[in-house]
């Protein structure tokens, strides 16, 4: 079986339905109150077909995995299974321990920059590839950048050019979410303070994810802000980014950084749009981090090179905000600036992971809002944001 998986509204229903067009599949989608109450009364029968079959919202009953692990197990032919998930399904509770072997599990985010423009979004293979090699010129201003901050990535969002239009869906996403989805996964006591650390972590985009000061700033036990922020991640809101060591250095700390997993939502929760991004007292930074880490993300569940994203950090404040470390253990470090500018001072931590990691470091990449790649000393870069998607 061959699970999609993804946070709400990025196509995964779209995507399934080019892919099973002209198959001769039978379509179950269990959002339909119909179709979830017969999963539910006779999972076996539900899934018995001998052609492909394809479910739509495989978490409504996830029950039905242990039924199709038996047909599966009956006839083992590839692609029999087709299913799409806007939760972590392989996370839940009541998922039966069945899986291993039988499920091949693609995760769809909303559209990456690429995918709007058209390009190729070949960041991370060409980095990898070329080290500070890596030649890139943009016409992209900073404003421009704020409206892509601000846009996202979900198609319906994408597709609506006006900016109102475009906030009314995004205030309908969060709501729908935590009223269904999140619902659905665990009794939630409070859905108003639930609404309320959605902002504050919104507000935090790109930066440390410490559960207890988010507790602290919204009156909820550290305990309670924990579980929440478990289920933000399950339903494809959130994402964490795990903390790097390598036994590097004894000092550095293990708290992972929080993105958004779609930029424009957290810019409509905390009422920003592009104009008011970029000003001076606007959240330009934090945000355009956290643009930059999920679009590098995504780009991660297509590139050639085998790399996962981590940030790191030490307890004298030594940071980079990406590490991109391959199979090899060869790593690629990225600061991200919303400056036009870029100093030597930028520079700290990357020229921090280059002299512990010798050989092993591939090339240290300040990601800035300018226009021109320059250099800053041996495997040290300023590269344009754009380079991420038009490289």
């Amino acid at each position: 079986m061959v699970l999609i998986n993804g946070a709400r509204q990025s196509g995964k229903s779209t995507l399934v339905r080019l892919l099973a067009k002209d198959r001769n599949a039978e379509w179950r989608n269990l959002d339909t109150p119909v179709a979830r109450q017969a999963a539910q009364a006779d999972p076996a029968g539900f899934v018995s077909f001998p052609n492909l079959m394809v479910i739509d919202e495989i978490q409504r009953v996830p029950e039905l995995l242990l039924a199709i692990k038996e047909q599966v197990d009956t006839d083992p032919r590839p692609g029999r299974f087709l299913l799409t998930g806007s939760a972590r399904v392989l996370g839940l509770r009541s998922l039966p321990d069945a899986l291993p072997g039988r499920m091949e599990t693609i995760e769809l985010w909303p559209f990456s920059q690429g995918e709007i423009d058209g390009t190729a979004d070949r960041f991370v293979d060409v980095i990898f590839a070329e080290g500070a090699d890596l030649r890139h010129t943009s016409a992209v201003s900073r404003a421009d950048y704020a409206e892509r901050v601000v846009r996202g990535g979900f198609p319906e969002a994408v597709a609506r050019t006006n900016p109102r239009r475009r906030e009314r869906f995004l205030d309908s996403y969060v709501s729908d979410l935590i009223a269904r989805d999140v619902s659905q996964l665990s009794e939630i006591e409070r859905t108003a303070e639930m609404r309320a650390l959605v902002r504050s972590v919104a507000a935090r985009s790109g930066q440390l994810l410490v559960g207890n000061a988010l507790g602290a700033a919204i009156g909820l036990p550290a305990t309670t802000v924990h579980r929440y922020l478990g289920l933000l991640e399950e339903v494809f809101l959130i994402k964490r980014i795990p903390a790097w060591s390598r036994n590097l250095s004894t000092r550095a700390i293990g708290t992972p950084k929080v993105a958004f997993v779609d930029s424009g939502v957290a810019a409509n929760l905390l009422g920003i749009d592009a104009r008011n991004l970029i000003r001076p007292d606007g959240q330009f930074g934090p945000l355009l981090e956290g643009f930059v880490l999920m679009e590098l993300a995504r780009q991660l569940s297509w590139s050639d090179e085998r790399v996962e994203l981590f940030h790191y950090r030490t307890k004298d404040k030594v940071e980079v905000d990406a590490v991109l470390e391959n199979r090899q253990g060869r790593v690629v470090g990225i600061e991200i600036k919303a400056s036009s500018t870029v100093r030597p001072d930028d520079f700290r931590g990357l020229n921090h992971l280059a002299a512990r990691l010798g050989d092993d470091f591939v090339a240290g990449v300040v990601l800035y809002t300018g226009t021109q790649t320059l250099p800053f000393g041996p495997r040290l870069r300023a590269v344009p944001v754009s380079a991420l998607w038009e490289v």
